[in-house]
Parts: C-alpha cells; structure tokens; sequence
C-alpha cells in the first residue's frame, strides 16, 4: 500500500508540518509505503485553464506537478494538510487543487477519466476558533478529494493554534493525528472501500 502526504503549509516544521509526520508515522506503523510532498519545495504555476486538453485530462503545463500527478494517481490513500488562510486554505494547497480542472472536466464534462477509489484524510490547522474557516477549507477539499476519487474518510481539525510548534503542547491532537494515519492503513487492508 502506498500512502502520500501532500504538506500545504508554507512553514516548514510549524503545527500543519509536525501533524502531518504524526500521522504518517501512524500509517508506517502498518509497514506501508509512505512519501511525504511539501508543496512549498515544488515549483508549478497556477491553473492557466488551458482550452484544448487532452480529453484524458492531462495538464499540458510542464512543471513539478507532472511529478506530483504521478504520486497522486499513484497512491491508496492520500492525507492533504493544510493552515487556514484567510478564512480558507493556503495558497500552495488551492494553487495545487485548481490544477486538477483538467481533470475535472476530463471526468465531469467528457466523461473520459474513471479513476479507482481511494481513500482520503484532511488535517487543517487555525489560530482563531472560527469553525466557519474549516467549512470553507473543507468544501474545497471535499470538492478536489472528489474529483481524484478520494472518499473523505478522515479529517482532524485543530483551531486556537498559532506559536510555530505549539501543537506540541496538544497531545491530543497528535494522538488523533496518528490514529488517523493507522485508520487510513488499516482501511486499505481490510479492503472496505471498493475493489481495488
């Protein structure tokens, strides 16, 4: 089983980063392949909605996330984490989600892509205690956990988290983190999700 987590902050090392190696390692603790993407370390341009795709949905732009397509198309399960920026995701995450409109009018619009089921978890971290802000990231979310065939089946949302590296002080939160990483895991194994 291969499991990728795709990290959105900007903040190496801050509470979105620290949660989402907590719940890696809750998935290796099942002895499966895991890889980690900071998107902040790829260089890729923001959708330019291009008018002649291919009707497999294949991004015609050359850049890293032909790389991170792969990954993606290559995973059983994947776990996106992410801060609230103003009020929803941060602007790496929502630059790499609206990279998927090819996708999503190869699979809505031409009906030609039928990808395999997945599964799916959400981290999302906030200074204030807004949960508005977490409805809006989770919209998105669900939206592109859609269009990739992604079930969201996890998710932990963590607010009045501001100090880089404060989570820390949150065992809760972390504890959760790895749950989710071993649920995620342990779906796969106990094959609840579909075929495949």
């Amino acid at each position: 089983m291969k499991i990728l987590g795709i990290g959105g902050s900007p903040r190496i090392g801050g509470n979105t980063d620290i949660l989402l190696d907590y719940a890696l390692s809750g998935t290796r603790s099942k002895q499966v392949e895991v890889e980690k993407v900071i998107l902040g370390n790829l260089h890729f341009a923001p959708c330019q909605e291009c008018e002649d795709i291919p009707d497999d949905g294949k991004c015609l732009i050359n850049d890293d996330m032909q790389i991170l397509y792969k990954k993606i198309n290559q995973a059983d399960a994947i776990i996106l984490a992410s801060p609230i920026f103003f009020g929803s995701l941060s602007a790496q995450t929502k630059m790499m989600i609206d990279r998927f409109q090819c996708l999503w009018q190869a699979k809505y619009i031409r009906k030609m892509y039928k990808p395999e089921k997945r599964l799916g978890g959400f981290i999302c971290v906030e200074a204030t205690r807004r949960t508005d802000f977490f409805e809006n990231a989770k919209v998105i979310v669900k939206n592109f956990f859609a269009t990739i065939d992604v079930i969201y089946k996890e998710e932990l949302l963590c607010s009045g988290i501001e100090k880089k590296g404060e989570i820390l002080e949150h065992k809760d939160h972390l504890e959760k983190a790895f749950e989710m990483g071993y649920m995620l895991s342990r779906y796969k194994k106990n094959r609840t999700f579909g075929n495949r």
